[in-house]
């Protein structure tokens, strides 16, 4: 008689105890190399990041100057910005009031009809003393690259203080130098709850599909004709 089939669970483990460590040292030894290619294979996009945009990593007080902050969207909570958003777009309001940019791009999902980040961070920025001349909305800033590769392609931004939490400015800055962004970043700070901890987690598994975007630079989701949003900003007084 046909006894029970036994279920994934039992499987998964009946697998892992016929894995063994190798017994001969040559055996060992390869086993280990194997580990540790694997761990740096992982780890290089990371890497790359860190070493990359590390030392442009700042605060509002002493970032460079640069025509133009580009502010990423970060969610909203009942059509207004979320506590990560809203802090994002207190910096950015910071820079402007410092003279430290003269514009700013806010850059977001507006893929649905209920759902407008950028219009959310520019009624936000308005409310913070930000002019409305001075703020241009990208509306198909689906992820960073595209955020990146539209600021410089549609938006002609070549130079930009970029404005994250410190879990992601480190990414922004890497796409955006790969899409033709010159840039500085603002880390903002970030309390490290659950929403933190996701987004340093989350960071580690981005890093291998930024890399490939800075290497392959494919278009963004929505291209488009070239806008002169930031153009004229960068032109008039200020004043709404």
């Amino acid at each position: 008689m046909r006894g029970p089939v036994p279920g994934p669970g039992r499987r998964i483990w009946d697998g892992v105890r016929r894995l063994r460590v190798p017994r001969s040292r040559r055996g060992q030894r390869r086993a280990f190399q194997v580990v540790v290619a694997a761990a740096v294979v992982a780890l290089a996009p990371a890497t790359w990041m860190n070493a990359t945009a590390g030392p442009r990593v700042h605060d509002v007080a002493d970032v460079p100057a640069a025509p133009v902050a580009i502010v990423f969207g970060a969610g909203l909570w009942n059509g207004e910005p979320s506590p990560y958003l809203a802090h994002r777009l207190d910096a950015a309001a910071a820079l402007y009031e410092r003279g430290t940019v003269r514009a700013v791009l806010v850059t977001g999902d507006n893929s649905r009809h209920d759902y407008d980040e950028p219009d959310a961070m520019r009624s936000y920025l308005l409310r913070h003393g930000v002019p409305g001349r001075k703020i241009v909305s990208d509306y198909a800033g689906f992820d960073t690259w595209d955020s990146c590769s539209r600021a410089h392609r549609i938006f002609g931004v070549n130079r930009a203080v970029l404005v994250s939490q410190g879990f992601h400015i480190r990414r922004a800055l890497a796409l955006c130098s790969a899409a033709g962004v010159d840039s500085d970043g603002v880390a903002v700070a970030a309390k490290r709850d659950v929403t933190w901890a996701y987004g340093g987690v989350r960071e580690i598994f981005a890093a291998g599909k930024a890399a490939a975007d800075a290497v392959l630079r494919p278009d963004p989701q929505f291209l488009g004709p070239r806008e002169k949003g930031v153009t004229e900003a960068l032109a008039a007084a200020g004043g709404d």
